[in-house]
């Protein structure tokens, strides 16, 4: 079965580049341009990744992350947060929050998809 990745970002250049690559590698993809469309996906239908932007319009990513570890039935989602903020304190933050793994910005393709393959338990060669 085609694992679903959910990405919640409001960078169209990131966006662009991540669905195409995601789908290029099998995935699943469909696109919250903030972080209430992240919430109102996750209700729709549950991924099975979630690639979390920290710094989303109308609710932050942190508080999506959040929300996603005090619902039950979305409790068990991997969750990838991508940001800017790659300072320690804000890494703790998105860890503690719940989040699966901690991406900075800039970041490499291929670092990504190794990431994305590790949470969904596939081996990227």
């Amino acid at each position: 079965m085609t694992a679903s990745i959910l990405i919640a970002d409001d960078e169209p250049n990131i966006v662009l580049s991540l669905e195409f690559v995601l789908q290029e590698e099998g995935y699943r993809v469909r696109v919250a341009r903030d972080g209430q469309e992240a919430l109102d996906a996750l209700a729709a239908e549950l991924p099975d990744l979630l690639l979390l932007d920290v710094m989303l319009p109308r609710v932050s990513g942190f508080e999506v992350c959040e929300r996603i570890r005090t619902n039950a039935r979305w409790r068990g989602l991997r969750v990838v947060m991508l940001s800017a903020k790659g300072r320690e304190v804000e890494v703790q933050k998105g860890l503690a929050l719940g989040a699966d793994a901690y991406v900075t910005k800039p970041f490499a393709i291929k670092e990504l998809l190794a990431e994305v393959a590790r949470q969904l338990g596939r081996s990227r060669a």
